[in-house]
């Protein structure tokens, strides 16, 4: 006998619900959706603009439906979508890439102070305690805008929200050492962007 959303909803666990939507029961995975939903939403508004984060969260869930039959019990619901939507974003780049430079119409005191701080550093921590935050975060898009999609997303897991590189890998699905060298290379790619309009803005 199928048990009606709200009975038994609220104690299955994911594994249970998945049963129940790769056998038919459509409400299972409204269920699902309902409750990872801004989970979901947490992660595509780290890599996605704004005007386009809805749509992305509903193309994870696209996917997701889609891709049921490959999510396996031993795993983590949670972690299995989580990777979903970091992928999706990755094509979201992939679609929308262009490569072209966009120089910045004028650099300000704290553009060139944030520049300066995050060419000095070793760490992550320039990246997010810089006193110039404001104007390092329309630098830090604009710079992401240069570099290919691959790169841009490896910056954003490892160097901004501190994933280590094996978490990284998987949530990408690239293998670790794939992700360390490309994370590597791509921190450098961004070091010569800033570095470059930081010596074209000091000759104006």
């Amino acid at each position: 006998m199928k048990v009606s959303m709200g009975d038994c909803d609220l104690h299955a666990t994911d594994v249970d619900l998945v049963d129940r939507v790769t056998g038919g029961d459509r409400e299972a995975f409204a269920f699902l959706l309902s409750k990872y939903r801004d989970y979901v939403a947490g992660i595509v508004a780290r890599h996605i603009p704004t005007e386009d984060v809805a749509e992305t969260v509903h193309n994870v869930f696209v996917r997701a439906y889609l891709s049921l039959g490959k999510f396996r019990a031993s795993g983590e619901f949670r972690h299995w979508l989580a990777s979903i939507a970091v992928r999706t974003c990755y094509d979201y780049w992939r679609e929308r890439y262009r490569r072209r430079e966009i120089p910045m119409a004028s650099l300000t005191e704290g553009h060139r102070e944030w520049i300066e701080t995050i060419l000095s550093e070793q760490s992550t921590e320039g990246y997010s305690e810089s006193p110039y935050q404001e104007e390092g975060l329309e630098l830090l898009n604009w710079a992401l805008g240069m570099l290919s999609p691959e790169d841009r997303m490896v910056l954003e897991l490892v160097y901004l929200q501190e994933n280590s590189i094996r978490e990284a890998a998987a949530l990408l699905g690239w293998s670790t050492a794939n992700v360390k060298i490309r994370s590597f290379r791509a921190r450098r790619k961004l070091q010569s962007l800033l570095s470059r309009e930081i010596n074209r803005g000091g000759k104006k």
